[in-house]
């Protein structure tokens, strides 16, 4: 470091200097000693093709200056030439290995929109919480993120820093936020891309089983010892969830001061034995967390951000204590109003379900927050804990709470637990409640809940391009449906004189391709023999019938002409089988057998047209008469 004297002149000067682009912030500073007042400190800035310093001097001369400049400009050509070397290095390590082994420094500032490779070691430096860099989500981050902040959010590094590696991923919707690890992450509702980090370590050397070109090695005396393989770790397989547990699930969490925190995190535990249970994943039940607190209930998670049980218990554990009063009332309208949409991952036909947790008894009224619910298609499941004393019940507003906030009064919906310190015996029998799709009364509506039977008359009177128009009838009115393999099921059969069951309930398990299959039956015909045809459908369409009675399992059966059979009977016995029959007759389709068919009241299950393109008027009617019935009945 040169020594310049003070002087009485004061010059501002800025010099371009060649170099790399790089994201660092470079930083000059020259300490001031005896007779020196030269003291700058500013980042470097890339200008047009080169690194821009802005130096404020005082009491330095023009040509000191240009001479400190000079010589700033030669040091950062040695590091323009050091960085191109280590570029060139990184740029042969990728073209010749799957990835580098060697951490690349990044600063406390570094996005993770700034790095190149889908997946990146980067190395971070320490006491990057003091720069206090934005991160955005919580275990998924956007790219907009802070790299080490997002890592010591995570915990992968601690205030020391260290390496670490970079999953580059998809843009998303809903980054949550959270506070963990000493940084507070913030929400975003959506961002383009996104990334996750995990722990690095420096991977041990493997023995490699291809001979060597190097020159042999004498063999020395003894036995030659062999050396074990080092064996790659095997990537485990994504866990799919339990298949027959298949509902989206809304818990609220009770953050009262009541509960406290020790309760909490007991609660917290009782929530993640019971989602390990449940089996969480992608093609099993769907699991996010509300906290119902102080004035605004919080969405600690919605139900695809984390879809593998260990990201679950993970963000359960994060959960952080909020305190206040117990407004369940208010969580429940929460989540009926933001939590439950298909665009935050709510599946078509799937049921939908509230568990709400209260430790003691709610502040607030739950009356209309439950109705709202029913209306919804929810089903409300309310899990208390230590009920009132004899001397704490004059302070519950509302003693019935329970009764008028689940979905329905019978028992199925609730389940009281003395404390929280004896809650494992209760996790079973909530879990195979949660998991009795059959009986979550209040999501099952006339959209979701029935069989759908189409027996159609493919005979030689009907012609080629007619059954066309009776097949785009029939998917028109399936279409209104929420068809998948656990909500409404569609099937078919067509009948001349023989019969063909084309596809059966269950057969398809998304409305694509129920409405794809519906479409592509091919044409039989022949002749009319409707009596042996609803027989058959009786038989081995209806094999797999809705549990619950009468209003869920419907048969209409589409037909041009007179039956050369006996069509009484077998429609009576389609009613005993507690089979909804509903007639739509074309052209020369014969009234009194349309209506013998139909179950009462007559009336209001028959149709008839003269033309086969004035099936279309039948599509809102018939789906209204399907709904009807099943109201009615359920």
């Amino acid at each position: 470091m040169i020594n310049y004297p003070c002087a009485q002149n004061h010059y501002n000067e800025k010099a371009v200097l060649e170099g790399p682009k790089h994201s660092s912030r470079v930083s000059v500073t020259l300490p001031a000693t005896d007779g020196v007042c030269v003291h700058f400190k500013r980042p470097l800035r890339w200008r047009a093709g080169g690194w821009a310093v802005s130096v404020n001097s005082k009491g330095v001369p023009k040509e000191v200056v240009s001479h400190l400049l000079s010589e700033f400009a030669l040091n950062m050509l040695l590091w323009s030439l050091v960085l191109h070397l280590l570029g060139f290095l990184s740029f042969f390590g990728n073209a010749y290995g799957s990835e580098s082994t060697v951490p690349m420094p990044i600063t406390c500032t570094t996005r993770g929109a700034d790095l190149t490779e889908t997946r990146q070691i980067v190395l971070c430096p320490a006491d990057c919480s003091q720069y206090k860099a934005s991160v955005f989500g919580t275990g998924v981050y956007a790219s907009v993120s802070s790299v080490c902040g997002a890592a010591t959010h995570r915990g992968v590094i601690g205030t020391s820093g260290g390496s670490l590696m970079v999953h580059k991923l998809q843009g998303r919707s809903n980054y949550l936020a959270s506070y963990s690890h000493g940084v507070h992450s913030q929400p975003l509702s959506k961002w383009t891309a996104s990334f996750s980090v995990t722990k690095w370590m420096s991977p041990p050397l493997e023995v490699s089983s291809q001979t060597s070109t190097a020159a042999p090695v004498p063999p020395g005396p003894g036995p030659v010892k062999k050396v074990p393989m080092v064996k790659k770790p095997t990537k485990k397989p994504t866990l799919q969830g339990n298949r027959d547990c298949q509902v989206d699930m809304a818990v609220l969490l009770d953050g009262s001061s009541n509960i406290g925190r020790r309760r909490f995190i007991l609660q917290k535990n009782f929530i993640s034995k019971l989602s390990m249970l449940l089996r969480v994943g992608e093609n099993g039940p769907h699991l996010g967390v509300v906290q119902a607190s102080v004035d605004m209930p919080r969405t600690e998670f919605f139900l695809t951000n984390y879809t593998q049980p260990k990201d679950v218990l993970f963000a359960i554990k994060e959960i952080a204590f909020m305190g206040g009063n117990t407004n369940t009332g208010k969580a429940i309208t929460h989540t009926v109003e933001t939590f439950f949409s298909s665009e935050l991952g709510v599946r078509r036909g799937h049921p939908r379900v509230i568990v709400a947790l209260v430790d003691g008894w709610p502040s607030d009224s739950l009356e209309e927050a439950a109705v709202l619910a029913r209306d919804s298609g929810i089903n409300v499941f309310m899990v208390t804990v230590a009920k009132p004393s004899p001397e704490e019940v004059s302070m519950v507003s509302d003693p019935d709470y329970m009764k008028k906030s689940v979905c329905k009064d019978n028992g199925f919906f609730t389940l009281s637990m003395p404390s929280w310190f004896s809650t494992t015996k209760f996790i079973k029998p909530l879990g195979q409640k949660l998991c009795s799709i059959d009986q979550m009364l209040c999501s099952r509506t006339c959209y979701n809940s029935v069989n759908l039977g189409f027996l159609i008359d493919g005979s030689s009177s009907v012609g080629e391009g007619n059954f066309r128009l009776m097949l785009d009838f029939i998917a028109s009115v399936a279409g209104t449906y929420e068809v998948s393999d656990v909500g409404t099921r569609v099937g078919a059969v067509q009948f001349t004189y023989d019969q063909r069951l084309e596809f059966g309930f269950g057969q398809y398990a998304t409305k694509e391709q129920n409405l794809r299959a519906l479409r592509g039956i091919p044409y039989m015909s022949g002749g009319t023999a409707t009596g042996d045809a609803i027989t058959y459908a009786i038989r081995n369409l209806f094999t797999n019938k809705r549990p619950g009675g009468r209003g869920r399992n419907f048969l209409i059966v589409v037909t041009d002409g007179q039956s050369y059979d006996d069509v009484r009977g077998p429609a009576r016995a389609a009613h005993k089988e507690g089979i909804t029959v509903f007639s739509v007759g074309i052209a020369w389709a014969p009234m009194d057998d349309l209506r013998a068919m139909a179950t009462e009241p007559k009336d209001a299950h028959t149709f008839f047209t003269r033309e086969f393109s004035g099936l279309e008027q039948f599509q809102q009617p018939l789906v209204k008469a399907i709904c009807r019935d099943f109201t009615e009945a359920n």
